[in-house]
């Protein structure tokens, strides 16, 4: 076929085949350039759709991350609240604390002034029961023996673990 595209050519003064020859050469040379640009316009065509889906994807990435923030904003927001109800239930718990800490004390210090009284008024009962058993023995040898009743239970017996009937030597 290239025989037949060449027969135009045939009887052409040389100087008008020098410049059709001349015309081809920058007709292919024209050609390959224009493949080699149509290939850079490609290139650059999936370039640009590449940056435009990178860019996609970031706007996308940014709009998650904003929304991220927000929701952890939200987060930190209600946990703030929740710290800030929490220190002052603190507060009011160690207030109470405090206060019955204080009735506490006072209790104490009440149970020990408890504690002193009766220490003193089982001194006394029991001085008073010696008084009592030395005056009966003195009667009793004095006169006819009688019959001796058990003293009723006193608190500090009762609390103390003592027989109800008092042991008589």
């Amino acid at each position: 076929m290239s025989w037949a595209l060449e027969e135009w050519k045939e009887g052409l003064p040389t100087r008008a085949l020098q410049k059709i020859q001349e015309l081809e050469g920058q007709l292919d040379k024209l050609r390959k350039e224009r493949q080699q640009r149509q290939f850079q316009l490609e290139s650059l065509e999936a370039a640009l759709q590449k940056q435009k889906q990178k860019v996609e994807n970031e706007k996308t990435e940014g709009t998650n991350l904003k929304r991220e923030n927000q929701s952890l904003m939200e987060i930190c927001e209600n946990l703030e609240k929740a710290k800030q109800k929490i220190s002052h239930e603190l507060q009011v718990k160690e207030s109470q604390v405090n206060f019955q800490e204080g009735q506490l004390s006072s209790s104490k210090k009440q149970i020990e002034k408890l504690e002193q009284e009766l220490k003193r008024c089982k001194s006394e009962l029991e001085r008073s029961q010696q008084a009592a058993q030395t005056a009966d023995v003195s009667l009793n040898l004095c006169s006819t023996p009688q019959k001796i009743f058990p003293t009723p239970l006193t608190p500090s017996q009762y609390y103390s673990g003592k027989d109800f009937f008092p042991s008589y030597k």
